[in-house]
């Protein structure tokens, strides 16, 4: 089996853990028995913050964009970056698709001269999946699209044509995976495409010897409002009479970090907060072999592979009550912990009683690494996404057999008139 698969989001030489999850994914694909290509929608312009940051900040940027090769290999995996031009992403992101159809053609039509595909995955419905209809290529190649939340939590509630252009991508797919229950439900009021779950999965490394000489939390994600580092720096001022020596490594960055360090200096905790920035993946996972807890509080989390990562590693995880991904994990069994969202005094009171209870701790370290080791290992996600295209080749064989035209009959033998010769 041969599979495209086209992203937006996807590692790129000067953000190599941009959409880490979705090479992942690929690789397990690839491990598991399928051959992989992958195409990136690559937008080489200035962001509107470097823009408003002024004429070189937008230059820079530029040139960073611009210096993406168009072909690269990772880890085995050939990409190809089709760069597109398109307006603003905030006035016209949910429209991608249709100014990344074109170049996008063009650059599968070349793959399936050299590379005869037998199946797109699209990751997300905008862009990618929309540039995959508008383009005609799910015509007669079966179309797989990961929703991973974004499509139904921001752009289909911002404006009714972006929502119709999340719905067509969706349509025009032949199997839809939602990253967690949670988004199933939703892509169904957006789509009459058949719709199932796939979890995203981790590394399960050895169990390490971790004893962290000061009780620390960690966050490992984008510095942004809605994974609410700030609910964890409030905690840590409740709880700074019971634990003053709690210790808090921030991994990840992004805009909400100036607010986030004036934060920490009001509240008095600078000196326990640590800001490591975006570290390479295998880094940021190598964080965690010091933390005592992964703390996550986000509101709006389709799924959270921060979570399964923590888990993965023996580390007890807490996140959000209410939240799609977290609920799931949680009805797997894992032990991850959950916090009223928003709540500060809710979240402290978990944290507090994970600190003081170190036989919990283990036991919760061990239970989450078995069950992610069971159920979204990166070994069981790669067999359990191939199973998906398998079946999604044999329905659409089996509709495309269905629905083409019946053979025209044959024209009876011509029968000789009363009139003619003999």
């Amino acid at each position: 089996m041969k599979v495209a698969v086209v992203a937006e989001f996807y590692p790129r030489a000067h953000d190599p853990v941009l959409g880490i999850w979705a090479h992942r994914q690929a690789m397990a694909v690839q491990q598991a028995g399928a051959e992989v290509e992958v195409l990136v929608l690559h937008r080489p312009i200035p962001s509107a913050a470097s823009l408003k940051a002024g004429p070189r900040a937008a230059l820079a940027e530029l040139r960073t964009l611009r210096s993406q090769p168009r072909h690269t290999t990772i880890d085995g995996i050939p990409v190809t970056y089709v760069r597109f031009f398109a307006p603003n992403r905030t006035k016209s992101y949910g429209m991608w698709g249709k100014w990344a159809a074109k170049p996008l053609g063009r650059a599968m039509r070349s793959l399936k001269g050299r590379f005869d595909y037998d199946l797109i995955h699209a990751h997300n419905a905008v862009p990618a999946a929309d540039a995959v209809q508008r383009a005609g290529l799910a015509d007669d190649v079966p179309l797989v699209t990961s929703v991973h939340g974004g499509d139904v939590f921001h752009t289909a509630r911002l404006r009714p044509e972006w929502a119709h252009a999340v719905s067509a991508g969706l349509n025009a797919s032949d199997l839809v995976l939602a990253n967690s229950s949670g988004i199933r439900t939703a892509c169904r009021q957006l789509t009459t495409s058949p719709v199932e779950v796939q979890l995203l999965g981790a590394d399960v490394p050895e169990m390490p010897a971790r004893s962290p000489r000061e009780h620390t939390l960690i966050t490992i994600a984008h510095v942004i409002p809605r994974k609410r580092h700030a609910d964890v720096l409030r905690a840590m001022w409740v709880l700074r009479e019971d634990w003053p020596r709690l210790r808090y490594v921030i991994v990840g960055d992004g805009p909400e970090r100036p607010a986030l360090e004036l934060l920490a200096d009001e509240l008095g905790i600078a000196d326990r907060v640590e800001f490591r920035g975006q570290l390479a993946h295998d880094e940021a996972l190598k964080a965690l072999d010091g933390a005592t807890l992964a703390v996550m509080p986000s509101i709006d989390e389709a799924y959270g592979v921060a979570y399964v990562e923590s888990m993965a590693h023996g580390v007890p995880t807490i996140g959000s009550l209410g939240e799609p991904g977290p609920l799931d994990l949680a009805d797997l069994g894992s032990g991850i912990q959950l916090a009223a969202p928003g709540d500060v005094e809710h979240l402290s009171r978990v944290i507090d009683r994970l600190l003081g209870d170190a036989a919990q701790r283990a036991r919760l370290g061990k239970l989450g690494r078995r069950v992610m080791a069971e159920n979204c290992s990166w070994e069981v996600v790669g067999r359990q996404t191939v199973r998906a295209y398998e079946r999604t080749i044999r329905a659409h064989a089996a509709r495309t057999t269905t629905q083409s035209p019946a053979a025209t009959p044959a024209a009876p033998p011509a029968r000789a008139t009363s009139g003619s010769a003999g």
